[in-house]
């Protein structure tokens, strides 16, 4: 049986997100206005509501701010993925994201870790993980 994904709800906003996954990059959004940076994609700024939002690709460094693992498949796409983790990073310019950590050693992960960004494609989809450094 062929594992699959949910495929993401590719909006008109956050396409351009997608679309640098695809390439390898990641993207988020600066607002003009105010200087915010943010992810997700939104129409309007999270900070002033300004709608002068532009993508600027991350350099891909952040920090790991927390995590849990998961020793049991609550969805079977992941059954043969088990333990993974399901982690917040911080990238170096502000935004936060949901994403996973790429580790064989799960307990030496540690809260204000150094990451960096590893594009991966996992059940066909191109998603964001993160290395430990």
């Amino acid at each position: 049986m062929t594992q699959v994904l949910p495929k993401p709800d590719i909006t008109e906003t956050s396409a351009p997100y997608w679309s640098a996954l695809e390439r390898g990059a990641l993207m988020f959004q600066h607002c003009a206005n105010c200087g915010q940076n943010q992810l997700p994609a939104r129409h309007e700024c999270t900070n002033c509501l300004g709608t002068d939002l532009g993508w600027v690709e991350s350099e891909g460094r952040g920090t790991l701010v927390t995590w849990v693992d998961y020793h049991r498949a609550y969805d079977p796409a992941f059954k043969d993925q088990i333990p993974y983790n399901v982690a917040i990073v911080e990238l170096e310019e502000g935004p936060r994201l949901v994403t996973n950590v790429m580790t064989t050693e799960p307990e030496a992960l540690r809260i204000d870790q150094p990451v960096m960004f590893r594009p991966t494609k996992r059940f066909g989809q191109s998603i964001t993980s993160f290395d430990p450094l």
